[in-house]
């Protein structure tokens, strides 16, 4: 049975039409250490590195085959965000842009670049964004 954190982190990655494998992303110490993985595969290769490029190098991460040519960058941007609203949803009802980011330095997953993404995609953390679930097709383009 999923716990509640998984359903809040799943309901907000599908809402951006994003998969997150059970596997990985079931309690919130798990989907840290995912976000964990992936942060420190694009630190290795570049923030340009696709999700495909990092199962390619050997990350462990071959349950997002299906994202392919998605932005790793992006990717973590979202799964950073579904942690802080899986969190926020399941301890307090809400999530601010300052919450996602104390949640992603509070479980050092913060990185330069990952306000911009935040802040140039804000449906990642707030559901009431309309264009949300355009957001991969978008990204993917980029």
């Amino acid at each position: 049975m999923a716990s509640d954190f998984y359903k809040y982190f799943k309901e907000n990655m599908d809402s951006l039409g994003l998969d997150c494998p059970e596997t990985l992303f079931a309690t919130k110490g798990t989907a840290v250490n995912t976000a964990a993985t992936i942060l420190s595969a694009i630190q290795q290769h570049g923030s340009k590195v696709t999700v495909a490029e990092l199962i390619g190098a050997g990350t462990g991460l071959e349950k997002l085959v299906y994202l392919g040519a998605l932005r790793a960058s992006f990717y973590v941007g979202a799964v950073i965000g579904s942690i802080a609203v899986a969190s926020g949803r399941s301890l307090a009802g809400g999530t601010s842009l300052s919450d996602v980011l104390m949640a992603a330095r509070s479980n050092n997953l913060h990185r330069p670049w990952l306000p911009s993404v935040l802040m140039h995609w804000p449906g990642i953390c707030k559901p009431q964004v309309n264009a949300r679930k355009h957001y991969r097709q978008s990204w993917s383009r980029l």
